[in-house]
């Protein structure tokens, strides 16, 4: 996954200022507004969150602002202003926005990262009302917004690196996950492998057809997608269950009712081998031997040496 400053600063968002859809973040609703620099749709009275007053932004809507400020400035966490009110789609629940970010210092007005140059938009911000996922002042932040709307938030790092800045961000795209594989079910599956069944709401079940694993990687398509590919560097969203070769199940995000999300340089190598190069959409059975797992070493409810048998349905990628 992309190690830009605008995602270590979405790591430090929960401590100060944006959620981006990663945890939920302390809202400050004791904050003091700022009316001068007041937007009407959402106000400071609405958001609960401190307007950042003197901060201003010229340009073509959805394209990089030049933004101004008289320096040095201090900021707030947990503050906001709307420095430009975009002409697009309106954002709404469920929406998955892809903002593109400029890190400005506060204290000499200097661009400290962007990510407009190489196009490498931030995709992780999901907008809604689920509070673990994201609190209410930033939903109602993001639910007030159209495409090409940029909105800066403070990010006051006094007591870290002393570098204290404003993040500004332009929400250029959003989309939807999707919430099963869709796409054409696959023909030619190999008749050794595991069966695999699914219920309505497309959660699966597998019978293992004496199937005795693999000394090496296998990464079938069982639905193939339409969506675009995944890339090994990317995150994805998904829906899985998995499985020992006796048929012992050992997770599952179907049994938790909500999908995950995750970098695919977090996860063990069977997935971010298995997955990549497939398409959004797509179902894939995996079956990762234990050099690709967790090798020698218990992992709860999986013992050491197992191959791991996966159906993994790819809801999103960013």
């Amino acid at each position: 996954m992309r190690k830009s400053l605008l995602s270590k600063a979405v790591t430090a968002v929960c401590a100060t200022v944006m959620c981006l859809g990663v945890t939920a973040c302390g809202g400050n609703s004791s904050a003091k507004s700022d009316k001068s620099n007041s937007d009407p749709s959402s106000s400071s009275e609405k958001i609960g969150m401190h307007q950042i007053a003197g901060v201003t932004a010229k340009g073509e809507l959805g394209k990089k602002p030049t933004v101004s400020f008289k320096t040095p400035m201090t900021v707030e966490d947990n503050s906001y202003v709307v420095l430009q009110k975009g002409d697009g789609a309106q954002i709404e629940d469920s929406d998955r926005v892809c903002s593109q970010g400029i890190a400005i210092s506060v204290k000499d007005g200097s661009e400290l990262a962007s990510t407009w140059e190489k196009n490498t938009p931030d995709c992780s911000t999901v907008v809604t009302s689920d509070t673990s996922q994201m609190t209410e002042n930033y939903y109602k932040i993001f639910k007030s917004l159209k495409l090409n709307s940029t909105v800066a938030f403070g990010v006051n790092d006094s007591n870290s690196s002393g570098t204290s800045y404003l993040m500004v961000l332009t929400l250029v795209s959003k989309s939807k996950d999707l919430k099963k594989a869709t796409g054409e079910k696959v023909a030619d599956i190999p008749a050794d492998l595991p069966k695999v069944t699914l219920a309505k709401d497309g959660k699966p079940s597998i019978d293992m057809n004496g199937y005795k694993g693999s000394d090496s990687l296998i990464s079938q398509d069982l639905i193939k997608g339409k969506g675009a590919v995944v890339k090994d560097t990317q995150s994805v969203v998904a829906h899985y269950t998995g499985w020992l070769l006796d048929g012992t199940q050992f997770d599952s995000s179907w049994d938790r009712g909500q999908s995950s999300a995750f970098s695919l340089d977090s996860v063990i190598k069977g997935w971010k081998q298995g997955l990549a190069g497939h398409t959004v959409g797509s179902q894939v059975l995996l079956v990762v031997p234990p050099s690709l797992g967790y090798g020698n070493k218990d992992q709860e409810k999986i013992p050491a040496n197992s191959t791991l048998v996966f159906v993994v349905d790819i809801l999103a990628a960013y």
